[in-house]
C-alpha cells in the first residue's frame, strides 16, 4: 500500500481503533487502485476534508473515509450529499450494500466489503464531473 504522504492524514488514521484503521486502510486502497487504473484520473489528492481522510480528483466529486465513536462498529465511505452519486449507487446496488441517506456507503466491522461493485461506486464519484449530466450516470 503506497505510504501517506501527508502527516495530518496519516495522524488521523493512527487515532483510530486498531481494526478500525485497517478496515479504513482498505478502503483507502481500493480508491487508490481504483484510480489508478482510471485512465481519466492524472492526479488523485489525500486531504483532510472535515478532519477526515479525503480523496479529490480533478474529473471527480471527493470521497471522504472515516469512523466515528457514536458508530464504534461500523465505518463508512461518504460521498458530496448534493451529487446524484448515492442515490444512482443505491439503484445498482441496493441488495448489496448499505446506505446513508444521500451521503454514504455504511460498512460493520465484520462486513465482507463487495470489491468489485464498491470500485464501481469509487470510479462513478472520481470521474463524477465527466458523467454527472448522463441518466444515471452513464451506467
Amino acid at each position: 500500500m503506497p505510504t501517506i504522504t501527508n502527516p495530518e492524514v496519516a495522524q488521523v488514521y493512527k487515532s483510530y481503533p486498531t481494526q478500525m484503521r485497517n478496515l479504513l486502510l482498505t478502503l483507502r486502497q481500493l480508491i487508490l487502485e481504483t484510480a489508478a487504473e482510471t485512465k481519466e484520473i492524472t492526479e488523485l489528492r489525500e486531504t483532510l476534508k472535515w478532519g477526515e481522510p479525503s480523496f479529490l480528483s480533478k474529473t471527480g466529486s471527493t470521497i471522504r473515509i472515516a469512523w466515528k465513536k457514536t458508530h464504534p462498529d461500523q465505518y463508512a465511505m461518504y460521498f458530496h450529499c448534493k451529487t446524484r452519486l448515492v442515490e444512482t449507487f443505491r439503484e445498482l446496488y441496493s441488495d448489496i450494500l448499505e446506505f446513508e441517506g444521500n451521503r454514504a456507503i455504511v460498512f460493520h466491522k465484520n462486513d465482507t466489503i463487495p470489491v468489485n461493485e464498491l470500485k464501481h461506486c469509487i470510479f462513478l464519484s472520481l470521474t463524477y464531473h465527466q458523467r454527472k449530466h448522463l441518466p444515471m450516470l452513464g451506467v
